[in-house]
């Protein structure tokens, strides 16, 4: 049974699931009706931080252009340009084992590509969330569902995972960005 989590919760990943090691980072999305006339293609990414909050380089930046790391740790599994469907839009993989010792949080983001020329927002997204798996075996471990608390957003970083010692947490934190993916590279010090 996975863990439900509200906006600013924090929970323990491997201290309650020893031997975790390979993780599915599952990230969807719907979207409401609107007049605007395009669709939406929302964008998932993660971007390896230091203690500073920053990336290292921009190869720490996990996205549709660059979708393994360096180390293998962490690997997208492709952009979903329409978000159809049930169940997760977009996927990332974490191997919690082999993230680089100066990585000490993993954040999770999601962007809607060309907002601004198309006039959308995270206020016309609805039933966001963001659910962590056990690869090996399948199931859910955690579950964070955004909510509608949204209005002019065009970038949210969803979720983190964090080290604490030698173990692994998770904060649901659902912070809304005006500026879309460049306020976020700016943010985590990606050279956009």
């Amino acid at each position: 049974m996975a863990v439900s989590l509200k906006k600013g919760q924090k929970v323990d990943l491997t201290k309650t699931n020893p031997g975790l090691k390979k993780v599915l980072i599952g990230l969807g999305w719907d979207t409401n009706k609107y007049d605007g006339g395009s669709d939406f293609d929302l964008d998932s990414a993660a971007f390896l931080l230091g203690e500073n909050g920053k990336v290292s380089g921009d190869g720490d930046f996990i996205f549709y252009n660059n979708l393994n790391h360096a180390s293998n740790s962490v690997n997208h599994l492709g952009d979903n340009l329409t978000g159809n469907g049930d169940g997760d839009d977009e996927q990332l993989k974490v191997d919690l084992s082999v993230v680089p010792q100066n990585v000490t949080k993993i954040d999770f983001t999601v962007t809607i590509n060309d907002a601004e020329t198309r006039k959308q927002n995270f206020g016309q997204v609805s039933n966001a969330f963001i659910r962590i798996c056990n690869e090996e075996t399948g199931a859910e471990l955690i579950r964070y569902d955004l909510g509608e608390d949204y209005s002019i957003e065009t970038a949210v970083i969803v979720a983190e995972l964090y080290r604490n010692g030698a173990e692994w947490k998770f904060n649901a934190i659902g912070s809304g960005f005006e500026g879309g993916l460049g306020a976020l590279c700016s943010n985590f010090g990606v050279n956009n």
